[in-house]
């Protein structure tokens, strides 16, 4: 055995090594990069970045910030060409704009087995302008499947508080990213690193005197070097949040500026200097607990609700019954007398709104200041304002907190649109601090379906569907629902090929509770052939497909939420049917108990019973799951399309 591991070894090794030979990880382009028809790694890839070289500094003669970028690229298939139109954004500022230089690219091929190169030319070069940046677009040359590519250029900015970042992943596999910088040390920047992966080189020195300026100034510089290999491509898929999340890369945020005639200029602050800012800022200190704005708001009937729990409730159905948001999130130009007055506002009017109602009548009520899924999390490294781009609240009543958000009408009270399900936020506490705050949901979101069947006549089976959507699973059908009721059921009476409805019931609580209930009454000819009935039992299915279909997947499985699934079906077959085969029973359990399945079938006194059930018990799957859950999901799938029952008649 152990002979068979160091083999098996020894083999890996030596693929290894002809791999390395397939691909130079330089700019020079040699004739085993045009031959190479694939990357093992990523069968899949449309094209590999063979070499990705930058290197950022400040110059010595016109201090500004130099970058330098070279790139080498193989085209595996027809999709990669794309590849080859290069578009760099120039920022334009008021005084100044960045600038572009010595623009360089060569397209190889490999023709006849000689090395054939098509030099990029001035006419493919183009230039488009808005007021906020020039996007300036290349094109390389006789571009093919098999073709490689290097271009070279040089950006040139004066915007030295946007320090250029680095993208080590991209859309396609990348074998070698090497970024270099060299900073002065009179600016002092916050260096992030984003993404799932480790730098195979991280390597700084002192450059001693690297800056001068007149009357003998002069700036030592921290020189670095990071280096990452064999980094997989980045390719987008469901149950996740932003890429932004995730694509590994290097970002600066300036912390501060030390002059050379000993003035400090702090641009990033502490949260405690943020606190004070934003307690005294128009938009948002003074717009939190100010009676003057909601004067009169709130009827009396409310006001004189004595259960605070209810009262509570009260208010928050008010704001949502009577106030429309507009389906914004700005954080300026934020205005809840403005909004109490127009009936309409963004995300933190509607909020606030809410806030100053609620601490009118005595709640202890907190903004918390969110990032949306979308938008990205929050660094929690130092402060960035521009990181939160939205506004939840949270109100304690009787020990319990609850996160309340009332731009959507079918929100029940304590929910928070998904769009808000992103781990955290910070929680402004103007009088002791504010402090990160946990978005924690501990309970599950449910799905369940009770079918029953009754006694098979004239060909065909009657029954009853009983669905009931609990949680984040209730609020698409509920906010449809409330929309039109008639196309809701007209859309679901479409999705339902396999049943005719013949009666259709909906239980629709609104924001009194947290569910969605339907029931349904129907008719189904199952599948008859001579004298037997092949039946698939999963008249409702919560999976068609494998939502999980990537070689690999680098970034973590993201629900929102906990999630679980139930799916039970009753059948009497009273004395016209009888079973002839049934489907083998089920099992199974995620690594570290972090999920099930379970199916069974039962069949007792001419009566039988299936059940199917399954959990997530994780909101959030780190990457390692992500085979297990792509097996445990193939089999989840397969048992909803390919059970059937087989049953004959007597």
């Amino acid at each position: 055995m152990v002979k068979k591991i160091i083999t098996s070894f020894a083999l890996f090794l030596i693929s290894l090594l002809c791999f390395s030979q397939d691909y130079n990880a330089d700019m020079k382009v040699t004739r085993d990069d045009l031959k190479s028809t694939s990357y093992a790694k990523d069968s899949i890839a449309n094209a590999l970045i063979i070499y990705d070289y930058g290197n950022a500094f400040i110059d010595r003669e016109t201090f500004m910030l130099t970058c330098q970028i070279k790139q080498k690229v193989k085209i595996l298939k027809k999709e990669g060409i794309d590849l080859g139109v290069i578009e760099v954004k120039l920022y334009k500022g008021k005084s100044s704009s960045e600038k572009i230089e010595d623009i360089r690219g060569t397209t190889y091929n490999l023709e006849n087995n000689e090395i054939v190169k098509t030099q990029l030319k001035p006419s493919a070069i183009f230039e488009e302008e808005n007021e906020k940046y020039t996007l300036v677009k290349f094109v390389l040359p006789n571009l093919k499947v098999g073709s490689v590519f290097t271009i070279s250029y040089e950006t040139r900015s004066r915007f030295i508080t946007k320090y250029q970042p680095w993208y080590f992943q991209s859309s396609n596999p990348v074998l070698y990213s090497e970024y270099n910088t060299s900073i002065p040390g009179n600016y002092k920047y916050h260096v992030k690193l984003v993404g799932g992966f480790k730098l195979d080189v991280n390597e700084s020195k002192i450059e001693h005197n690297c800056l001068e300026v007149a009357r003998g100034g002069s700036a030592d510089c921290v020189v670095s070097k990071y280096v990452m290999k064999n980094i997989p491509a980045y390719k987008p898929e469901g149950y996740t949040t932003t890429d932004f999340n995730y694509i590994s890369r290097i970002e600066y945020e300036l912390n501060e500026i030390l002059y050379f005639d000993g003035r400090v200029d702090k641009i990033s602050k502490t949260w405690k200097d943020v606190d004070k800012e934003l307690k005294t800022d128009a938009n948002f200190g003074r717009q939190v607990s100010k009676k003057s704005l909601v004067k009169k708001v709130l009827p009396k009937d409310i006001s004189d609700i004595s259960d605070k729990l209810e009262k509570a409730k009260a208010i928050y159905q008010f704001v949502q019954n009577n106030y429309k948001w507009n389906e914004k999130y700005d954080r300026y130009d934020v205005s809840v007398k403005q909004t109490v007055k127009e009936k309409i506002g963004n995300a933190f009017e509607i909020n606030l709104l809410l806030e100053n109602l609620l601490t009118n009548e005595g709640y202890t009520v907190y903004p918390i200041m969110i990032s949306t899924r979308a938008n990205g999390l929050p660094t929690k490294i130092y402060p960035v304002l521009t990181d939160f781009n939205y506004l939840i609240l949270k109100v304690t009543i009787d020990g319990e907190d609850y996160y309340l958000d009332a731009t959507e009408s079918y929100l029940f009270f304590g929910e928070l649109p998904y769009r808000c399900l992103n781990q955290y936020g910070r929680l402004m506490d103007f009088e002791d601090g504010s402090y990160w705050e946990d978005i924690k949901l501990d309970e599950y979101s449910t799905i369940s379906h009770k079918v029953s069947l009754k006694a098979f006549s004239d060909d065909e089976f009657k029954g009853l569907i009983g669905s009931k959507f609990s949680r984040y699973h209730a609020h698409n059908p509920k906010n449809t629902y409330q929309q039109n009721s008639i196309s809701y059921k007209e859309n679901k009476a479409n999705n339902y090929k396999n049943i005719i409805i013949e009666n259709h019931d909906v239980i629709d609580t609104g924001t009194d509770s947290e569910n969605f209930e339907e029931t349904i009454n129907f008719s189904q000819e199952p599948e008859l052939i001579a004298d037997k009935i092949y039946y698939n039992p999963f008249i409702v299915k919560f999976f068609e497909i494998n939502p999980f279909k990537l070689q690999e997947r680098t970034y973590p499985i993201d629900f929102g939420y906990k999630d679980s699934y139930t799916y039970i079906l009753n059948i009497d077959l009273g004395e016209k049917l009888k079973v002839v085969e049934l489907p083998e029973q089920e099992n199974l359990i995620l690594p570290n108990n972090t999920g099930s399945f379970v199916f069974n079938v039962d069949l007792t006194d001419n009566k039988l019973t299936l059940i199917f059930k399954l959990k997530f018990d994780k909101i959030i799957y780190e990457p390692e799951y992500y085979n297990y859950l792509k097996m445990f999901m193939s089999k989840v799938v397969k048992t909803q399309n390919n059970t059937v029952i087989v049953f004959e008649k007597t």
